[in-house]
């Protein structure tokens, strides 16, 4: 090899080491960039000649070359954030990012995101972060949350929670067992509160007319609240005493302000009537040891007429799938929202801890029932009852303590305003809303490669994918290897400047030797040159 072909060598070894230096200054100047991935240059040595030496042919190198410049997608340092829309990702997932100028996607580790005026989740840049929307804004119990569709930009449009109806009302009470019967009518003893309620009063049943009573607020369609108002009496006549068996019935009426009763039904606006206000008449019974185990329940049937008070209008409920006794309810004073109408009306159940286990037979109640609530009179074996009876653990009771709700529940909810948002580790976006609504909002959609070295790095923290990368792979976090997600958390750069600033060194020293080289062959030449002298 000649001499010249030393300079050559020197040149191929300071041009690998000048640009070893550009990569590990490259590290050094992002060592504070968020999500930032280091990169670390290989050498190759270049091609060989053939040499005859005393020992044979051998083989002579040319100096040296970048083989490739290998990204270390190893996992950066965590830092805490006060913003929940600060993400951070473990495992090997990578964020989508949407440009909606150019309609390209691009991945990205730097989780530093933010909701533009917009209401999208952008980058700092103003790249869209993408995500499922999820369905009805609710998760299975398997913590995998239901997405559909492809991913879409992630975008907080309404800020409100839209109002739900109640449809179901559960109380868990205890009615002392020694209380006094303070409505007593002989004809029908078991509805005696009923016949002393007045819908055209101010107070529509007297203080004196009820052993205890409970009030819930339950909501409309349109999320307004009403008092729905519930009455319990003994039935202490000694007809129905002298049949139970020692059993004690006790009698309810559940009620709204008649004000806010807007049925109508065979012409007549039941709010100014004397039925005004009542959406349900039945009976509880207890076993001696004060355990219910009996429920009746009567509406209004649909073909009411005349007297909405008369006892042979109300007729057996209707059940909800849970096998609960549903009523009817026109809070907004709909149009053609009659007693039993529930298409222009609000239903919903009651939960006292009775049900019934068979829809099928019967409509749910015993064979032989009653037709209507007259025929119950004071014959206690009159009374009807569920059949297939399913009695919760919690269910009411009657002891000799005193009458006391113990748990009230129902399931409506007025509009609500978005307070607040969290992140799951599922990557689950969660809106907090002033009405107690805790709704899923979006999944954020992460991606993955099967060969990730294979990613072309675009600026910004971005990247994008190439034919070695493979097309991205999308899931959600906790899946596969998506790895999972910190809220309030940024990643951090994974570069390690002690050990960049050894390799520098070492790099500095490779290129002085390769300096060195050069200068030592142009030495030797100039003393060739010299020998013409």
């Amino acid at each position: 090899m000649s001499l010249t072909g030393s300079l050559y060598s020197g040149i191929t070894g300071l041009t690998a080491h000048s640009q070893a230096i550009s990569v590990v200054g490259n590290n050094l100047a992002n060592t504070s960039t968020i999500g930032f991935k280091g990169s670390t240059m290989q050498f190759e040595d270049l091609f060989y000649s053939y040499v005859n030496t005393a020992s044979g042919v051998d083989q002579m190198g040319h100096g040296v070359a970048t083989s490739a410049i290998m990204t270390d997608y190893s996992q950066g340092p965590y830092e805490s954030s006060t913003e929940v829309t600060d993400m951070a990702l473990g495992g090997e997932g990578f964020f989508t990012v949407h440009d909606p100028s150019t309609g390209d996607e691009y991945y990205t580790r730097a989780g530093n995101f933010r909701f533009d005026d917009d209401g999208y989740l952008v980058t700092p840049a103003g790249l869209r972060v993408q995500g499922w929307e999820v369905v009805d804004g609710e998760s299975t119990s398997s913590g995998l949350t239901q997405i559909t569709g492809t991913p879409q930009d992630i975008r907080l449009e309404n800020f409100q929670s839209p109002p739900e109806a109640t449809s179901e009302v559960s109380f868990v009470l205890n009615l002392d067992s020694d209380s006094d019967d303070n409505a007593a009518v002989a004809t029908n003893p078991c509805f005696s509160m009923f016949q002393y309620w007045d819908g055209s009063e101010d107070t529509p049943l007297s203080d004196s007319r009820y052993a205890y009573q409970t009030t819930i607020s339950v909501y409309d369609e349109n999320g307004t609240a009403t008092d729905l108002t519930v009455y319990f009496d003994p039935v202490d006549d000694s007809s129905v005493a002298s049949q139970s068996g020692g059993y004690q019935v006790w009698e309810y009426v559940v009620t709204i302000p008649p004000s806010a009763d807007g049925r109508t039904l065979d012409g007549q606006s039941l709010g100014t009537t004397s039925a005004g206000g009542v959406l349900m008449i039945g009976t509880l019974t207890f076993n001696t040891a004060g355990n219910l185990v009996g429920q009746s329940a009567f509406t209004l049937a649909s073909g009411a007429s005349g007297d909405m008070k008369d006892l042979s209008n109300w007729t057996l409920a209707d059940f909800s799938d849970d096998g609960l006794p549903i009523m009817t309810a026109n809070f907004s004073g709909a149009s053609n929202a009659s007693a039993t109408n529930q298409i222009n009306s609000t239903s919903f159940s009651i939960d006292f801890g009775l049900s019934t286990a068979d829809l099928i037979t019967n409509n749910g109640w015993e064979a032989g029932s009653v037709s209507n609530a007259s025929l119950i009179g004071s014959t206690y074996a009159n009374i009807p009852n569920m059949d297939a009876l399913d009695i919760a653990a919690d269910a009411t009771t009657s002891y000799d303590t005193s009458s006391s709700t113990l748990t009230q529940q129902q399931d409506g909810y007025s509009a609500g305003f978005l307070q607040s948002l969290t992140v799951s580790s599922d990557g689950i976006i969660t809106g907090n809303y002033s009405n107690g609504q805790v709704l899923d909002l979006y999944a954020v959609t992460l991606s993955r490669f099967d060969n990730k070295y294979g990613l072309e790095h675009e600026g910004g923290n971005l990247f994008s994918a190439t034919r070695d990368s493979g097309q991205a792979i999308t899931g959600t976090a906790n899946t596969s290897t998506f790895g999972s997600v910190a809220a309030n958390t940024l990643e951090q750069s994974n570069v390690d400047t002690a050990t960049e600033m050894v390799r520098l060194i070492t790099l500095q020293r490779g290129f002085q030797s390769n300096s060195k080289v050069i200068t030592t062959a142009d030495t030797l030449l100039s003393e060739v040159i010299a020998l013409k002298r």
